[in-house]
């Protein structure tokens, strides 16, 4: 196996939110969990658990897909600047 070859978790987080745990406890199948987002927010993508950019969330032929914006530094995530 190569460099190349090797795999990496890539996730996208769209939203967040804090629920107490009543609530997440009462969460059941159809559930809705409002996050702290809107549809023109950007993402951000990790790489093992580390934020590497920030995309947009788009559709293509009825499937998900997320564009690559802007790459990110771990200064830049980390002080808070814009990227």
């Amino acid at each position: 196996m190569t460099l190349v070859d090797v795999k990496l978790d890539v996730s996208v987080v769209v939203g967040s939110a804090m629920l107490p745990i009543r609530q997440l406890l009462k969460l059941g199948r159809g559930a809705i969990i409002p996050l702290e987002a809107t549809p023109d927010d950007a993402v951000t993508i990790y790489v093992n658990a580390e934020p590497v950019a920030k995309g947009t969330v788009e559709t293509m032929e009825e499937r998900l897909q997320v564009r690559v914006t802007n790459r990110l530094t771990s200064r830049r995530l980390r002080s808070g600047a814009p990227a």
